[in-house]
């Protein structure tokens, strides 16, 4: 597993700078109808309540659940005006619309998976609300972050979600597929040189660097959300949703058996992601990531029961060890500077 050059200049250009990756990978399900915000409210685990009464534009990080409590999918919610957009992985977007779906009963509600419709930036870097603001141009305000706005660059409307995958600041930007390069072109010309595209490789090493957890890697239908260390993404003062008993069980018990951790192992090691992970003699989880980090050599993320979660616990596996890792690898520039 080496790392290429490109990959190297994409990670370094996201830490001190900003990087602009191809957000193919993602998709939106667009939610609408006189119901809902009702509906949305007791589906998810964000307070879409408390969205629809803040200012256009407001957002959440959230979950969809199982009734066992257990992540369908992790969504970032926007209210655009009296619609809802709910952005997750792309390819898992007919799956979660079908979830989704069988709750409609007699509600107003419409759902329309409006991916296709799009060509997606993501501008993820210290300086990108910077570069961002100077292609609007006109001192527009940018959104905090998870939530949403609406900008037009270099005369190309643009829906901006703030949020990313590199720990770092960052903005994804849905535009029409034929204004796509000329959003590109406003963002180098306001960088005043070209900025470096990244690539699914490059986010892939920034998001395990960041210790930020994926859909169809860390997340699935056998992970309850503080497994995941998905705090963030719960709404602890709404009315019910689905999962919303077995998540409530949970925080009153103040502990899961197993979590998400980050993990280091020797570059001659054999680790691979699905690998079994053991310490102490007794089984304890798996790698569900595993990266090649041009800085800190090969990282993963995985699951350990929680008695073996503490940085520094020796986790073992056929064929070699590793060491159980602080999430994040890398404080946010933002972060060690504020620090």
């Amino acid at each position: 597993m080496n790392v290429t050059e490109a990959v190297r200049a994409a990670v370094q250009a996201a830490r001190v700078s900003a990087v602009l990756f191809e957000g193919a990978a993602r998709g939106i399900i667009e939610v609408s109808g006189s119901d809902r915000v009702r509906w949305l409210d007791g589906m998810i685990s964000g307070d879409v309540g408390k969205l629809e009464a803040a200012d256009d534009g407001a957002g959440c990080y959230a979950t969809l659940l199982t009734n066992r409590g257990a992540i369908v999918a992790d969504l970032h919610v926007g209210r655009l005006g009296e619609r809802f957009w709910l952005e997750s992985t792309r390819s898992e977007i007919p799956r979660i619309s079908t979830a989704l779906d069988r709750f409609i009963i007699a509600d107003d509600v419409n759902l329309v998976d409006r991916s296709e419709e799009f060509a997606v930036w993501g501008l993820e870097g210290p300086l990108a609300g910077q570069i961002l603001s100077a292609a609007i141009g006109g001192g527009a305000n940018l959104p905090p972050t998870d939530c949403w706005g609406e900008v037009n660059i270099a005369g190309a409307d643009v829906v901006v979600g703030a949020f990313g995958w590199s720990g770092e600041s960052a903005y994804q930007l849905w535009v029409a597929p034929g204004a796509k390069d000329v959003v590109a072109e406003a963002l180098d010309a306001a960088l005043g040189s070209p900025l470096i595209k990244g690539d699914d490789s490059a986010l892939e090493v920034l998001r395990v660097e960041a210790g930020i957890p994926a859909l169809g890697s860390e997340l699935d239908e056998e992970v309850l959300p503080p497994e995941a260390r998905l705090e963030r993404a719960i709404a602890t003062d709404k009315g019910c949703y689905v999962g919303q008993e077995i998540v409530a069980r949970l925080r009153a018990r103040g502990q899961v058996n197993h979590l998400l951790v980050g993990l280091k192992f020797e570059p001659d090691t054999n680790a691979s992601v699905g690998v079994a992970l053991s310490s102490g003699g007794k089984s304890t989880g798996e790698v569900t990531t595993l990266v090649e980090s041009p800085d800190l050599g090969r990282i993963a993320l995985g699951y350990v029961r929680r008695d073996h979660a503490e940085p520094g616990t020796v986790v073992d596996f056929e064929g070699g060890h590793g060491t159980v890792a602080a999430l994040p690898f890398v404080v946010s520039t933002a972060e060690s500077t504020e620090s």
